[in-house]
């Protein structure tokens, strides 16, 4: 004879119990989840959608009584046309050197900041403002104040040290515009990799160097490898940010010098050719390459700096 079946029996009570509290935590999350899926849905999937369908029809508000469905068309033209492989690459290279240039003055400012020293909250506040700044006041401070030709800051200081000035915006117009957004986006790096430096442990980097690890190895073999995931979020949302800049292209260089971006050229289509079909298929596009350049940003960054190009 044995007296098994009574504890059995508790047990399977006690899982059916655990069971249904599971299911209906997992009800009570859903329905908390529902509304702000929903308001997700109605805000960001829908007016894409709308987008999708306005990319298939021909309307150009010139002609607002001859709306009709052109299919494909305005894809067509976007790709066949004169502006975009070149407002693709001045995309391209003006949000990469952006990003890659944020990225690295971004970390050098986080590991400065990551050590206590006198006036620290100080220089912190100082590195943070120009991300607190609005973009198109960043714009024009960075085209009157700093790279005028007659009155820049930046041909000051070039004159001090015997140097000619140079017109930054009509002879360089890409590398003003890079200056201007790595001045911007800079502090955005800074503070996701000081957030990602200030939650590692200090006792096991004081252990390395109790080792003898000296402060580069600590940095390669510990440090880097624990910002992976915080360069890859400031990364993506700051090549996602750099992708739909508009302001300083419209207000530095209007789109001249090899600066017309793809935002610059929707913004042609749809404000001074009033086709909102043609703008339509560019921004479908433009969200399209902005899916795919974050991606390969993103690959060839850690291949370079993470993996000792191993990928």
């Amino acid at each position: 004879m044995t007296t098994t079946a009574p504890p059995q029996q508790g047990s399977i009570a006690v899982a059916h119990a655990a069971h249904r509290t599971a299911k209906k935590k997992a009800r009570v999350a859903r329905r908390l989840v529902l509304p702000a899926l929903i308001f997700s849905i109605v805000l960001t999937q829908i007016p894409f959608l709308v987008a999708i369908v306005f990319s298939t029809l021909e309307w150009n508000q010139l002609r607002p009584d001859k709306i009709h469905f052109n299919w494909f068309a305005n894809y067509a033209v976007v790709f066949t046309g004169p502006d975009f492989f070149s407002s693709l690459i001045s995309t391209v290279t003006i949000t990469g050197s952006s990003v890659v240039l944020s990225l690295v003055f971004g970390l050098m400012f986080a590991l400065l900041l990551d050590r206590k020293f006198t006036g620290q909250a100080l220089a912190r506040t100082l590195v943070i403002t120009p991300f607190l700044v609005m973009p198109a006041a960043a714009a024009l401070i960075w085209k009157w104040s700093m790279l005028d030709a007659n009155v820049g800051m930046v041909n000051w200081g070039l004159n001090l040290v015997g140097l000619p000035s140079i017109s930054w915006n009509t002879d360089l117009p890409v590398l003003t515009v890079i200056m201007m957004l790595t001045w911007q986006y800079t502090p955005f790096f800074m503070l996701i990799l000081l957030a990602g430096l200030q939650s590692q442990s200090k006792e096991i980097l004081e252990a390395a160097s109790v080792d003898g690890a000296g402060p580069i190895r600590v940095f390669e073999s510990m440090t880097l490898p624990h910002l992976r995931q915080y360069i890859e979020i400031a990364t993506l949302l700051g090549s996602i940010m750099m992708l739909q800049v508009f302001d300083p292209i419209a207000i530095m260089t209007k789109g001249s010098g090899g600066t017309k971006t793809l935002s610059y050229l929707l913004y042609e289509r749809a404000f001074i050719g009033l086709d909102v079909g043609q703008a339509a298929a560019f921004g479908v596009v433009t969200v399209v390459i902005t899916i795919v350049t974050t991606s390969i940003i993103l690959r060839s960054l850690f291949s370079v700096f993470i993996d000792g190009g191993k990928r």
